[in-house]
């Protein structure tokens, strides 16, 4: 989702196929832009209710599972982020990961300057975390830490509540939303 586009065929024969053919590691260069954005991630919805009002940005960063012991993930925002200022001054904060029919509600999400929530089915809870119904997943968290990281700051959550269905999460891959194919031979 980048001002840079360049096929995958066109980075190989740029950049090499192999190890062999590594390079410098230049700040938004093509190169840059198709190791982070050929890394599939889920496709995150961080929301919460703040004085009535739904607040919410889209996150591919998300890592769950970087405790179990308190229970803890954490994401990036970036540092000229307008939603996060806002966002991070909720008591709690909903995470849900969309699901894989959730594309749509993705795009409305992450747009600027309109209802971000119009005609989506949210919940939220006495504590203020915004959850967008028909998720894959859904964790009610609250921010324990941020640490500077070049361009965004890295943001920690202690999970107090999950949920999950059985629906299929959305992915984030090289600018596209693939599904997921499951094998069911064993």
């Amino acid at each position: 989702m980048g001002r840079h586009t360049m096929t995958i065929a066109g980075l190989n024969r740029r950049f090499g196929t192999d190890a062999a053919a590594l390079a410098p590691a230049v700040a938004h260069s093509d190169q840059i832009r198709a190791v982070f954005g050929g890394f599939p991630a889920a496709v995150v919805a961080l929301c919460a209710e703040i004085g009535g009002s739904p607040y919410g940005m889209i996150a591919t960063s998300l890592t769950v599972g970087v405790s179990y012991d308190p229970p803890m993930a954490l994401f990036s925002a970036h540092n000229d982020s307008s939603t996060w200022p806002v966002l991070k001054t909720a008591g709690r904060i909903g995470a849900s990961v969309l699901a894989e029919h959730q594309s749509a509600a993705c795009h409305q999400l992450a747009a600027k300057g309109v209802d971000r929530f119009a005609d989506l089915d949210i919940h939220t809870t006495p504590h203020g975390p915004l959850f967008i119904e028909g998720a894959s997943s859904w964790m009610d968290c609250e921010i324990t830490g941020e640490l500077p990281a070049g361009d965004h700051t890295i943001i920690t959550f202690r999970i107090h509540q999950i949920g999950h269905s059985p629906h299929t999460p959305l992915i984030y891959h090289n600018g596209h939303f693939p599904r997921i194919h499951h094998d069911h031979n064993p």
